[in-house]
């Protein structure tokens, strides 16, 4: 599969990817869709059979949205892509900050994350500040958002809610920030194909997540952190690892990777979406939220945006500077 990519045109490779993913897109909705009539006669297993449908349909929109997502920044010109991504980035720190509740003292500090960050972040992406983009908010905006809170007189619960802040910009603008980054590498002979990096995450990570939510279901086991997830499992969690990895692999030829980088990157890449999704649902119990398992939307304000990219915001910033310091870029 990897010499049958590598020999393929530009034109053909696209080709190739979008029967290839919409196909089993197409496949797996069908599936579902058939499963989904299914009846039972206990009512029990009959209620068991629909919350594991209404799970898998999340995951599968959640696939199509990201799948879209690619297609969409694979057509749309640098600056709109930034766009997109950016009101992905806006939308998602929304929904983080719901979570809890803000105090009087804190509007100043909203109002430089959401306005001045925030644009700032993918202004230094799109002009390919590299050095800078990836220190800004680490190092200067970590110290910087904490000095206007003080300035506004309110020392109460002063470092959760700064924490609070820090951590959701951190997720939603600079992890998400990485993923049009991955736009602007340079790799030698590799001709600009750099969307298909983003659609090689995308994939990956996806496929990883998938396979450890159906693995979870279809073999459960006693959960390894029953207090942050019923359904992970150090069993399913190495499933999802071994197929996201080795599907890595086998799309080595839409990359600049040989198929052991893939593999290696795709590894780093599934670990850290995995593990950040674990993190992700650490954060909404310990601010009483419930996941969004049996309902027909989000309990937050921004229509469940975290559940469809936090894994994504996790990866794609350890992904990319794997990348770029193994190559060198």
């Amino acid at each position: 599969m990897y010499q049958t990519l590598k020999n393929l045109s530009p034109s053909q490779q696209i080709g190739a990817m979008f029967v290839l993913v919409f196909g089993l897109l197409l496949l797996a909705s069908l599936t579902l869709f058939l499963l989904s009539m299914r009846e039972h006669d206990d009512g029990l297993a009959q209620q068991n059979h629909r919350e594991r449908m209404q799970n898998l349909s999340g995951l599968l929109r959640t696939s199509w949205s990201l799948i879209f997502v690619f297609w969409v920044a694979w057509l749309a010109s640098d600056i709109s892509r930034l766009l997109l991504f950016a009101l992905g980035s806006f939308f998602a720190l929304r929904e983080f900050l719901t979570l809890s509740p803000t105090r009087q003292g804190d509007h100043r500090s909203l109002v430089l994350a959401f306005f001045v960050v925030l644009p700032l972040q993918y202004f230094l992406v799109g002009t390919e500040h590299f050095n800078l983009f990836t220190v800004f908010i680490p190092v200067y905006v970590f110290l910087a958002l904490p000095v206007a809170s003080a300035l506004a007189n309110d020392p109460v619960r002063f470092l959760e809610r700064n924490a609070k802040l820090q951590w959701g910009i951190m997720v939603c603008i600079y992890g998400m920030s990485h993923v049009p980054a991955l736009m602007l590498l340079d790799f030698p002979h590799y001709d600009k194909k750099n969307a298909f990096l983003l659609l090689f995450l995308v994939l990956v990570v996806q496929t990883c997540m998938v396979t450890q939510h159906l693995v979870a279901r279809h073999r459960p086991r006693p959960p390894d952190a029953p207090q942050i997830s019923q359904s992970f499992t150090w069993h399913s969690w190495s499933w999802g690892m071994a197929a996201g990895s080795l599907l890595g692999a086998l799309l080595a030829g839409i990359t600049p990777f040989v198929p052991g980088q893939a593999f290696a990157l795709s590894f780093i890449a599934c670990a850290a979406g995995s593990l950040g999704h674990l993190v992700m649902k650490a954060l909404k119990r310990d601010r009483g939220i419930p996941i969004w398992h049996g309902q027909g939307k989000a309990v937050t304000g921004a229509g469940g945006m975290l559940d469809r990219i936090d894994s994504l915001c996790f990866a794609a910033p350890v992904f990319f500077h794997s990348v770029r310091w193994y190559f060198g870029l």
